[in-house]
């Protein structure tokens, strides 16, 4: 039985510890998605560094989502069956807010295999699938703070208003350059 406990406590904090690292992780995706639009540099460093940086997150992010969704559904107290990881409103228990965290999730994984394929569907139609992180990225958040036991805690929320004030600061400065072209590396894909 102690060992059955311990190992549900694991879940438990492996879920909500991966949960709260994919969110940071895709905040830093976020931003550095709108840092590679504006050809930002880090330190005079090549641009493509940028890029590269934002790959490298994001894949790492893919990893702590990975994670986070398996604990979840592994979880019993968490009522989150594989289905409702991947369809909306279907789960046991804060159905609402973990049908955001599905919809954010389905998104993202349109974001990765848009990437995967993009030498196949063309700039263009990644592109318009890649503007769907301007939509996953807030119902994470929102899923973030309306699910699990921590969502009321002043950790989590100092942690999601630094989240939101790096991403509200970013689209603020993404909004400001109407006239920057979006760069077309050939090299980078997630």
């Amino acid at each position: 039985m102690l060992a059955s406990s311990s190992l549900t406590n694991a879940d438990w904090y492996l879920m909500r510890a991966s949960g709260v690292v994919a969110l940071l992780l895709l905040t830093g995706v976020f931003v550095l998605g709108i840092a590679t639009f504006r050809r930002w540099r880090p330190g005079g460093m090549p641009r493509f560094v940028t890029a590269s940086m934002h790959r490298s997150i994001a894949l790492l992010s893919v990893v702590f989502l990975t994670v986070h969704v398996v604990t979840a559904i592994a979880d019993p107290y968490a009522v989150v069956g594989v289905a409702a990881a991947f369809v909306p409103w279907m789960a046991g228990r804060s159905a609402f807010w973990i049908g955001l965290g599905a919809v954010s999730l389905d998104l993202f994984i349109a974001l990765v295999v848009s990437s995967l394929l993009r030498a196949r569907i063309g700039a263009r139609t990644w592109r318009a699938i890649h503007w769907t992180a301007y939509a996953s990225w807030p119902l994470a958040l929102a899923h973030t703070l309306g699910s699990g036991t921590d969502a009321g805690s002043l950790w989590l929320r100092a942690i999601s208003i630094a989240c939101v004030a790096a991403v509200g600061g970013a689209v603020v400065w993404r909004l400001a350059a109407p006239g920057v072209k979006h760069l077309e590396p050939r090299s980078v894909s997630l």
